[in-house]
């Protein structure tokens, strides 16, 4: 008979300073917590990410509703066509100094919600990051014991993708610590974009994490924050699971 341990989609590397990852968070209002998962449970996730997610995309310009487009819709040419035009709008924004971003996408809690074809892997992941091992992570790391539930995406920024500046300021909604569970690839290099910047009133960057992979980022919103460019001769593995820990 096996003795093995039961392989687990998302187990939380036991081995976690969490004090001093509380200090750090306390200091700056963002933390990067590093081997967040176990080694096992890294790779569980990146081949949920990388193998089994139907990618979409994600964009928005200015003050307009963002929009989503599912896999299927970017097969087609209608798809296509309105696809285009929403990245012209969103270059068009940004070029002027404005909100804008691109980048694929798969909407987990929209797509559990109407239960779309494929997602239940999905499923699992978003709701161990709802369960009460990562969440009292969370609560221990920020200090805020309010914190109860968390939405999310998958993303996956390729050459190309960017996410302009923008602060989060959903407060009313509950938002109150934004996440970013990375999973990109071990070697990836700072020529290739995909750095999350956090910026001062003047614009200066004041902090940036690597994507990596297996790491964590927690950020307290509102910040100013934005994910930089990943350009045309950049590998595609910019992976993650995005999204907002709320107290309502």
């Amino acid at each position: 008979m096996s003795t093995a341990a039961p392989r687990t989609l998302f187990a939380i590397n036991p081995a976690l300073d969490r004090a001093a990852l509380a200090r750090r968070f306390a200091a700056t209002g963002r933390v990067q917590v590093r081997d967040v998962l176990t080694p096992e449970s890294a790779r569980e996730v990146l081949t949920v990410l990388a193998k089994g997610t139907a990618w979409g995309m994600a964009t928005g310009a200015g003050e307009a509703e963002p929009k989503s487009f599912r896999a299927e819709e970017t097969g087609t040419p209608q798809g296509q066509q309105a696809l285009g035009a929403a990245f012209k709008a969103a270059e068009e924004h940004t070029s002027r100094g404005e909100y804008g971003f691109r980048f694929a996408h798969y909407p987990i809690l929209t797509a559990v919600q109407e239960g779309w074809r494929g997602s239940e892997a999905h499923q699992i992941l978003l709701e161990h990051i709802n369960a009460p091992a990562f969440m009292e992570l969370a609560r221990s790391v920020t200090g805020i014991e309010a914190l109860f539930k968390a939405d999310g995406q998958a993303t996956l920024f390729a050459p190309g993708h960017y996410l302009g500046r923008h602060i989060d300021s959903h407060v009313a909604e509950g938002w109150e610590v934004a996440y970013v569970l990375n999973f990109a690839r071990d070697d990836w290099h700072p020529d290739w974009g995909g750095y999350l910047l956090f910026l001062d009133e003047d614009g200066d960057v004041v902090e940036g994490f690597r994507p990596r992979f297996n790491a964590l980022n927690l950020f307290k919103v509102p910040q100013a924050h934005l994910v930089s460019y990943v350009p045309p001769f950049a590998p595609v593995g910019r992976l993650a699971v995005t999204g907002w820990l709320r107290t309502k």
